[in-house]
């Protein structure tokens, strides 16, 4: 067994000591049912199966069950080529762990090649090795987020991406700008100098 060693945040300088199993406990903990189900329809949707035959379609399959049905890749690498065609020649059968591996593996690269950036991505052992599915939801989703600013016809999840817009202005609109005085910066527009006392008169008596 392994364990991780981490700071104490109430100052106290002393390291104290997490074991695997208790960091995977943290992590199953932050699992949310309601993004896994939204990933599972749209898979579902997709390539048009059920990841559980006979499952109930609206309740979530839950975090080892989610895990096991993407588990060795091949929906994965499926479910991209539906997305962009022809993202993953060749998808290994689950024979070996090697071959479950190597089909994450191509479904991640694909991933990139689609324009996911590889802070949005899980890593292979956080499917493979079961460590962090709360990852591999928040993957599905940046995927959905991609797919539409891609210009995916079909359904997709996830809040669209904000799309870069520049603004050009000419050089006559900037000039004018520079004569502009901000409100929050005053004016003085009807300013004058009266009532303003500087101090009264000194008066001096023997």
């Amino acid at each position: 067994m392994s364990v991780v060693m981490l700071q104490s945040t109430d100052g106290d300088s002393a390291p104290w000591v997490r074991t695997d199993a208790e960091v995977n406990k943290k992590i199953k903990e932050k699992y949310d049912v309601n993004l896994e189900q939204e990933s599972r329809e749209w898979i579902e949707c997709l390539l048009n199966i059920e990841l559980v035959p006979g499952a109930d379609p609206k309740t979530p399959l839950g975090h080892d069950k989610f895990c096991e049905v993407l588990r060795d890749g091949q929906i994965l690498c499926r479910f991209i080529n539906v997305l962009k065609p022809g993202s993953v020649k060749k998808i290994n059968p689950p024979k070996t762990n090697f071959f479950m591996m190597e089909n994450i593996g191509k479904f991640l690269e694909a991933c990139t090649a689609y324009g996911l950036s590889v802070q949005d991505q899980f890593n292979t052992a956080a499917l493979f090795e079961r460590t962090n599915m709360t990852q591999v939801v928040n993957t599905l989703h940046a995927l959905g987020r991609k797919a539409q600013a891609n210009g995916f016809e079909g359904p997709t999840i996830g809040v669209r991406e904000s799309a870069y817009n520049p603004r050009n202005f000419s050089e006559e609109t900037l000039r004018e700008g520079q004569t502009i005085i901000g409100l929050q910066m005053g004016t003085n527009k009807g300013a004058n100098q009266k009532g303003i006392n500087f101090g009264k008169g000194r008066s001096i008596t023997d």
